[in-house]
């Protein structure tokens, strides 16, 4: 019987084949009915991490989950609804894309699944980000549904009202007080919502 080795930390990252050109951009400038989410990602003491991570994927606006092979290309007519995008050196992020709808057969209101990398983990982290103008949809939503106001507060994009048309802020805190919920989608297996976890120590 084989041994199970223990879970190495996530990272340090060698740059080369990870972030690509224009990561963060789903869609180009100016692209009609594009929104902008940017925010930053913070660690259990509140500073900022300048080498995060992270993944966005996401139905379309017509609610169909992108299926086609090759993701990481894009050709400018095909929506992927992928973006692989690093924080800068003040912990920063910033990724335009188009509205999701509800995923095509699911409960689950409009959101953005979001996989956080960082130097120190044991395994990569899940989250999700839902918008504030769809208040049906997430009241009846089951992962919001079983959260308390506060953490369910975490998951929810703030507005900006910016100049450059609809945006959101969307910080991830990875511990400590307003930490992001995180999932742990083994639940998904069971047909259950996804359970939450949290960032070990």
């Amino acid at each position: 019987m084989s041994e199970v080795t223990p879970s190495q930390t996530v990272g340090p990252f060698f740059a080369f084949g990870l972030p690509f050109d224009g990561g963060g951009d789903v869609v180009p400038t100016g692209t009609p009915g594009a929104i902008t989410l940017y925010g930053t990602v913070r660690d259990g003491s509140g500073a900022p991490v300048p080498d995060a991570l992270l993944e966005f994927w996401q139905a379309g606006p017509d609610g169909r989950l992108p299926t086609r092979p090759g993701s990481l290309h894009r050709d400018g007519r095909s929506f992927t609804g992928f973006a692989r995008v690093p924080t800068d050196r003040a912990g920063d992020y910033h990724l335009r894309t188009l509205r999701p709808a509800a995923p095509t057969g699911s409960p689950h209101a409009p959101h953005l699944a979001v996989t956080v990398f960082a130097r120190g983990l044991l395994h990569h982290l899940f989250t999700r980000v839902y918008f504030p103008n769809h208040v049906d949809a997430n009241a009846a939503d089951p992962l919001l549904a079983s959260l308390d106001e506060d953490r369910r507060a975490t998951l929810i994009a703030v507005p900006d009202g910016g100049p450059t048309g609809p945006g959101y802020r969307f910080d991830v805190r990875m511990q400590g007080a307003g930490e992001t919920v995180f999932l742990d989608l083994s639940t998904y297996a069971t047909g259950e919502p996804p359970a939450t976890t949290e960032t070990p120590a």
